[in-house]
């Protein structure tokens, strides 16, 4: 069995890292004291495959994809419904519901062609009525209001949309991922949508039975997918191990822990979920960009990710992410710690009181990160003494600015609008940094038609002013039973991104 357990090994270390559940094998008894035997050879035992595929899903709440709970139900609402374009893994924008859009730069309109042909689940036509009334309800809900904030007015033209939007952005098309539902069906506690799957009940339970009329006409890799109540996520990480369900999706390096037992195969999909270090340019001493800069140079970014995200994570140094086209490669120097020495003499940096870095203490992967920074700073010159606080206290000493550093964490848009962080008015700009130059360039990148080019210059700009230090941009995972799904390649908001690709094994077949 021993044998068995080492192949899993590099499966299962992560995990088991993760959650505290690692502990060393006891010591061997001594040589003399153990039978003599000839060792049998062990044989592999395959776990047994099972009758059916299932997932977990909340019993008695809602599967819209515009207000259900996060995790389970997004999971089950991926596979239902689709938007006017998918983000693929570089975070570009594919057209979906959309065949094709024109855009007039100077009023800031776009107009959409909405896809002829497309079946709802009931059998009825998708109409770009449909598409308004979805945009107008998540235009009002918590999930996406803040991205699709700068629209202006949504109408319909026969088989198009026009939004007409407040601000210039070339990317906007990357923020139409959201879901279109039927009108009129969002009261269901399952709407009507136009995946690869519908939503179905019977005396045993829900499930979701595979859509004929699927415009795509791609390959469903199974028939029929049960749903097992899960009412939380213990439940949900109980019916995991327990096998009654052979997919789930987890943030491996949130608040909650997450243990599995088991064979149990991972596959991660980048997010623009970023990680970085705040710092409060109102104040000395870092209102010196030349310090700023040194204590960039001082973070070895590929360790965080490696050594205390476990790898679920990509080093970056720029506020885009390294699997986007944009991230300017180029510019990304990497670490040494001689580069820090001398960024640190350039700065002439000179002081007794050492610098405060607020951190959730609710987070300990956080908190060991921000440990990591204070003790690589301090090693290096700079004295920076950790402050791990519960949230609510973290959160009122970022909006006070009673801090010098923080670490923080921000979920970015795929059009890698910056505004939040970088205005003045930005809701996330704690550290109060105000530059016209920054603004300037944040306005250049939103309306460029090049914008490799003007992602560039903002980053070597930011590079050089340095008002927040990216760490990395973290992943989100999709867990699996082993030997029983194959080929996924999943995004952040698609656990089944390229669907047609996955094989699925079940006993039997």
């Amino acid at each position: 069995m021993k044998r068995r357990l080492r192949g899993m090994l590099p499966l299962l270390l992560p995990l088991l890292l993760l959650t505290g559940c690692w502990q060393e094998e006891p010591p061997e008894e001594p040589e003399e004291m153990l039978p003599s035997f000839e060792e049998e050879p062990v044989k592999e035992v395959k776990a047994a495959l099972p009758e059916r595929f299932a997932l977990p899903y909340m019993p008695g709440r809602s599967l819209d994809p515009v207000d259900c709970a996060d995790g389970m139900q997004q999971t089950v609402s991926s596979l239902l419904y689709e938007g006017l374009f998918r983000l693929d893994g570089r975070f570009e924008a594919q057209p979906c519901l959309c065949v094709s859009y024109t855009h007039d730069e100077t009023a800031g309109r776009y107009t959409f062609a909405i896809r002829e042909g497309v079946q709802f689940s009931d059998g009825s036509l998708l109409t770009a009525r449909d598409v308004k009334a979805s945009l107008d309800r998540a235009r009002e809900s918590e999930r996406y209001r803040s991205r699709l904030s700068e629209i202006s007015s949504i109408s319909v033209k026969g088989d198009s949309v026009t939004i007409v939007l407040s601000s210039p952005n070339a990317a906007f098309p990357a923020l139409l991922d959201v879901p279109i539902v039927k009108s009129g069906s969002q009261d269901s506690p399952a709407p009507l949508g136009t995946g690869p799957y519908f939503y179905a009940e019977e005396e045993t339970g829900a499930y979701l039975i595979a859509n004929q009329s699927w415009w795509r006409g791609e390959r469903q890799p199974v028939e029929r997918i049960a749903l097992v109540e899960a009412p939380d996520n213990d439940a949900m990480l109980y019916r995991f191990s327990s096998h009654e369900v052979q997919l789930i999706t987890a943030d491996l390096t949130g608040v909650t822990a997450v243990s599995t037992t088991g064979s149990v195969g991972c596959v991660d999909a980048e997010t623009a979920v970023m990680q970085y270090v705040g710092c409060n340019t109102s104040r000395a001493p870092l209102d010196n960009p030349a310090l700023r800069r040194a204590l960039s140079a001082g973070i070895n970014r590929a360790n965080v990710t490696s050594a205390y995200l476990s790898g679920h994570g990509r080093p970056a140094a720029f506020p885009v992410s390294p699997a986007s086209a944009l991230y300017p490669a180029d510019l990304d120097e990497g670490y040494s710690l001689d580069s820090f020495t001398a960024a640190l003499a350039e700065s002439v940096y000179d002081s007794d009181r050492p610098l405060t870095l607020l951190v959730n203490a609710e987070n300990r992967f956080k908190s060991a990160i921000a440990a990591f920074l204070a003790e690589s700073w301090t090693a290096g010159g700079v004295a920076v003494e950790v402050r791990a606080l519960p949230w609510e206290e973290y959160a009122a000493a970022l909006a006070a600015g009673d801090f010098d550093l923080y670490y923080g964490e921000a979920r970015l848009t795929a059009d890698w609008n910056l505004g939040s962080l970088l205005e003045p008015a930005g809701t996330l700009n704690y550290g109060r940094w105000s530059n016209p130059d920054t603004s300037r360039l944040l306005a250049e990148f939103a309306g460029a038609e090049d914008r490799a080019a003007a992602m560039r210059s903002l980053c070597a700009h930011l590079r050089d002013q340095a008002p927040i230090l990216p760490v990395c941009f973290k992943s989100t995972s999709v867990l699996t039973q082993a030997e029983v799904v194959e080929g996924l390649a999943p995004t952040a908001a698609e656990p089944f991104y390229a669907l047609s690709q996955c094989l699925i094994h079940l006993e039997g077949e």
